[in-house]
């Protein structure tokens, strides 16, 4: 049994134990065993046997420790609480993603520091270990190593873990330089309306990738006599689409120019693990990269993925729609900056530390403090652009943070089909947001928010906007089945609890 599954089946082990009520003694006296024996349980440190299993299930009556099936998580918050303190930023979920699938890029072993332990995590995990990855939590769980096979079996790739993820369509890049043909399921992920992969499609036919999707497959076909002759114009300055293409020119022999790419933070990451595998890269942070490629990377590599901006802006709009004074740490300033403006015009008080550098060696962070603020609406729209602009991840946290100002504030989210929708949910909670078309949202403020049961929205960010007005709104509110929130936070309300939040996990048992 994995490292991995010995930590989630010992935090399931422990919500259950809470649920019911009792203290790790109290659980340990009813199965004869010592107190510092389930706190190793609880942590994932001990090897525990079926029967085991079973007993603590009768012990605590709860048949989904029996069965080891967990059911749907729910959240019980007591909002109206502030914050204090101080909190770090864990390192980026969308960087980490990408760097499991670039692990398929070498042959070598690939250690990975501090990896968001999260269920877009975990869902790659699988796919990878289905296809006969190795890999293995390290260093008391913090790191996460990766040894690939000789030889990817595709065949057995496991088809529900992949449609949870929406990462999966970066495995195109890696892949077509392994085999001829191969399939992967559709991409899958948050609920967020209709995106196609057209512009993946339109990079990745410059290396001979031809894609003829059916029954929920994509099948694979690949003409290795075709390369790049001249530089590739993406189409849309995407994320993934960019990580995508540069995950094909890694390998191709040869230079490769990347054209209207995008420069967030993600992209910067996966091209300084490239730069730790031997690719040189030319043009980090700019729209254009030229990748010198290698058909052979065979090197044991170590790496640090940066903290992740939106975890940060998510930090700092609880600090603010909870009128609290926190200390958000390893907050990475150049991916903030346009918020940070905006939130200062809207009148938030905050100052920052001096610049001090990643663990990778390259992003700069600094370490923000957020105090109680009188907030304005802003004068102008708010709305994503691609980096340096508003990060589109970010938009949604404005919701939260405009329900709070006074004046009227318009949302325009153009990026996605759907996730603006979402955003009214915070009416349940006494905000007053009109939904004006798919894409744009009026928020008026200030808001009375006011405690509620619902079902958490199906897309990441607008979910977290949903827990952070529930944490401010007096009373207690119910957020259920918050599948979608461990997609991209790791132990969000432990950690948010550490600060001063009342949050209570649990399951229908």
């Amino acid at each position: 049994m994995s490292d991995d599954y010995l930590v989630r089946i010992g935090k399931l082990i422990r919500d259950a134990r809470q649920h019911r009520g009792w203290t790790q003694s109290q659980l340990a006296e009813a199965l004869a065993t010592s107190q510092s024996a389930v706190n190793r349980i609880e942590r994932g440190n001990q090897n525990i046997s079926l029967e085991m299993i079973a007993r603590i299930g009768e012990a605590l009556d709860s048949e989904i420790v029996s069965l080891g099936y967990a059911g749907p998580m729910h959240l019980r918050v007591v909002g109206g609480r502030r914050l204090s303190g101080s909190i770090d930023v864990k390192t980026s979920k969308n960087a980490c993603v990408a760097l499991l699938c670039a692990s398929l890029l070498n042959k070598g072993r690939t250690v990975l520091r501090r990896v968001a332990r999260i269920e877009e995590v975990y869902r790659l995990l699988e796919v990878l270990n289905s296809i006969g990855v190795r890999t293995r939590w390290i260093n008391e769980g913090t790191d996460l190593e990766i040894v690939p096979p000789a030889r990817l079996d595709m065949d057995a790739i496991d088809a529900d873990a992949a449609r949870r993820t929406r990462s999966i369509i970066m495995f195109l890049g890696p892949l077509l330089h392994r085999m001829d043909r191969f399939k992967l399921p559709y991409a899958g992920g948050c609920d967020l309306g209709t995106r196609t992969i057209e512009p993946h499609m339109i990079a990745l036919r410059r290396f001979g990738l031809e894609i003829a999707a059916t029954e929920g497959i994509y099948h694979a076909q690949v003409d290795h006599s075709v390369t790049p002759g001249r530089p590739i114009v993406l189409t849309e300055r995407g994320d993934t689409v960019t990580e995508n293409a540069l995950l094909a020119a890694a390998r191709h022999d040869g230079t490769t120019v990347i054209r209207n790419a995008s420069s967030n933070y993600m992209v910067q990451d996966l091209c300084f693990f490239l730069e730790a595998l031997g690719i040189r890269v030319d043009g980090i942070g700019t729209t254009t990269l030229t990748v010198h490629g290698s058909p052979h990377i065979d090197v044991d590599v170590d790496y640090s993925p940066s903290e992740d901006p939106v975890e940060a802006m998510s930090l700092l709009a609880a600090a603010v729609v909870t009128e609290s004074e926190l200390t958000i740490r390893r907050v990475p300033i150049e991916f903030l900056e346009i918020e940070l403006a905006v939130l200062e015009e809207m009148g938030v008080d905050c100052d920052r530390t001096t610049e001090y550098t990643a663990d990778n060696g390259r992003t700069r962070l600094v370490d923000l403090t957020v105090r109680p603020s009188k907030l304005e609406a802003p004068i102008d729209k708010i709305h994503p652009m691609p980096f340096p602009g508003l990060n589109i991840d970010n938009v949604p946290f404005f919701a939260a943070i405009a329900a709070s100002a006074q004046g009227q504030t318009l949302i325009h989210d153009w990026v996605y089909d759907n996730r603006a929708i979402y955003l009214t949910d915070l009416n349940r909670l006494g905000g007053r947001l009109q939904l004006l078309d798919p894409h744009r949202v009026l928020v008026d403020g200030p808001t009375r928010w006011r405690a509620a049961e619902m079902m958490c929205p199906p897309a990441l960010r607008p979910a977290v906007v949903v827990l952070l007005a529930m944490m401010a709104a007096e009373g207690t509110s119910v957020l259920r089945n918050v599948y979608v929130i461990n997609r991209g936070y790791e132990e969000l309300a432990e950690r948010l609890n550490s600060v001063g939040a009342q949050i209570e996990i649990f399951r229908d048992i």
